[in-house]
């Protein structure tokens, strides 16, 4: 008897940071994701209650987790020339246009890689730099 291949089906990034209901309505006001929920410690609810503990947002099949974090900036551990997160997503140019309507900081893009991937680089309310990108196709080059 042999056991099936495993298979990835996503990541969701996770970080600590110290004001969950201003981070989950950024989210939702600048980047268009939706506040999945939130938990206080006890019981999982669309708005916020009492102090919540984690929160989560979404966007079609993409989730960020959020902890609270009693410091006061948002650790990574990023180098120099990376991002705390790199979302695929297909209509780059849309997403672009829609972020710029909301008032989002586009540090970067979108611009072409060498590598193959139109990228747009935004910076959230953290600090976290989040990098869009979409796969140039061979008739786009």
């Amino acid at each position: 008897m042999s056991a099936a291949r495993p298979h990835f089906s996503a990541v969701v990034p996770q970080f600590g940071i110290r004001d969950l209901v201003h981070t989950a309505e950024y989210y939702r006001d600048f980047l268009g994701f939706e506040i999945a929920s939130y938990w206080d410690g006890e019981v999982v609810t669309p708005e916020p209650r009492n102090t919540p503990q984690f929160a989560i947002v979404r966007r079609d099949q993409v989730q960020v987790f959020f902890n609270r974090a009693e410091q006061s900036n948002c650790r990574t551990g990023r180098t120099e020339g990376g991002y705390d997160a790199y979302f695929h997503v297909t209509g780059i140019e849309a997403l672009a246009d829609e972020l710029r309507s909301h008032g989002a900081d586009i540090v970067d893009g979108p611009d072409e890689r060498v590598y193959g991937q139109r990228e747009l680089v935004v910076r959230d309310c953290n600090g976290l730099l989040l990098c869009f990108a979409e796969a140039v196709t061979e008739s786009e080059r």
